[in-house]
């Protein structure tokens, strides 16, 4: 069960990021075919080429269970687009978003 969850986890965040499996293994400094047996079910990661694999993906390992990755990825892409507002800018936003739930 869990076998399956994490292959199809790793497919799933690798597509999002529109990433092949064989960037995605050299980048992990793995043999160019790693994600892919992965994905095929021929093999499963260690526990430290897993916690290098939420590092490629910016998450941590809860997040890589979470159901809601999706939602922290976007988070993620707003709090970084957010860093060059300036803070008037930003509580313009707060003010928007407080006003509009």
């Amino acid at each position: 069960m869990y076998d399956d969850f994490v292959r199809n986890r790793i497919a799933e965040l690798r597509i999002q990021r529109n990433v092949s499996c064989r960037e995605m293994s050299l980048a992990l400094g793995q043999s160019e075919g790693y994600i892919n047996s992965i994905e095929n079910g021929h093999a499963l990661p260690s526990m430290s080429v897993f916690f290098y694999i939420c590092d490629y993906f910016n998450l941590t390992p809860q997040e890589f269970f979470d159901g809601a990755v999706e939602r922290s990825y976007q988070l993620q892409k707003w709090l970084d687009a957010g860093k060059d507002l300036s803070e008037g800018q930003i509580d313009s936003i707060l003010n928007f978003i407080t006003a509009n739930k």
